[in-house]
């Protein structure tokens, strides 16, 4: 009788949650990017103030925390969808500011382009080739903090005069890099069964592309802005 080594059996169980946990995060991602769809869709035609988007941004941060505690809970999965309602609810009044742009449709739909042409290109090239991007960890954190001394300074300095046109465009450019890695870098923990819950991998490409969405929108909104 042929004797079953206990590696090979633990190492296929591992690669079998992994793969279940690769097919959970995708399915509810895209369960999620519908009802932000949906949520976005309601947001726009009601024309709803720019007070939503930052409100809703304010609350998704806080629902992050929540989301972190209740992970594995029965809890998480709708909260997973009211967090991602609500996100896909502040986009309406961004969306619109850019509608009202000459060809704002068009900088809308090549935004949307750009951007699940993006996520699933680099998607696919780590699913494919399986390679390990954990080593970016590091460099995103670094990245992180950068992105947010940056964004409270685009916020803090024109109350006090000084205009910072090119820095937006500049600061935009940094983050659509920056959610790139964060793509590479989180598929690759999902791949390599670093990420064990499929709800908070799904909440992380979900804030990747999210963000990447909005800054492709501001750098072609910027690029067609007569």
């Amino acid at each position: 009788m042929r004797n079953v080594n206990t590696y090979d059996v633990r190492s296929e169980q591992s690669v079998l949650e992994t793969n279940k946990v690769i097919r959970n995060t995708y399915m509810l991602l895209a369960m999620t990017m519908v009802v932000s769809a949906i949520t976005a869709g309601i947001s726009v035609m009601l024309n709803l103030p720019m007070i939503v988007a930052f409100g809703s941004m304010i609350v998704g941060f806080i629902m992050i925390f929540i989301l972190n505690k209740k992970q594995n809970s029965a809890a998480a999965l709708p909260l997973v969808f009211l967090f991602t309602g609500l996100m896909g609810l502040g986009l309406g009044p961004i969306i619109n500011q850019y509608l009202g742009m000459t060809n704002g449709g068009e900088i809308v739909m090549t935004a949307l382009g750009m951007t699940a042409f993006t996520f699933f290109g680099l998607s696919a090239y780590v699913l494919t080739s399986k390679k390990d991007f954990s080593f970016m960890g590091g460099f995103l954190a670094a990245g992180m903090i950068v992105g947010l001394i940056a964004m409270v300074a685009l916020l803090v300095l024109p109350m006090f005069g000084i205009q910072l046109g090119a820095l937006h465009l500049a600061f935009s450019a940094f983050i659509v890099l920056l959610m790139c890695g964060f793509i590479l870098y989180d598929t690759s923990n999902i791949v390599n069964g670093t990420y064990t819950n499929y709800i908070m991998a799904t909440v992380s490409l979900y804030l990747n592309i999210y963000n990447l969405f909005i800054h492709l929108l501001s750098l072609v909104g910027f690029l067609n802005d007569d």
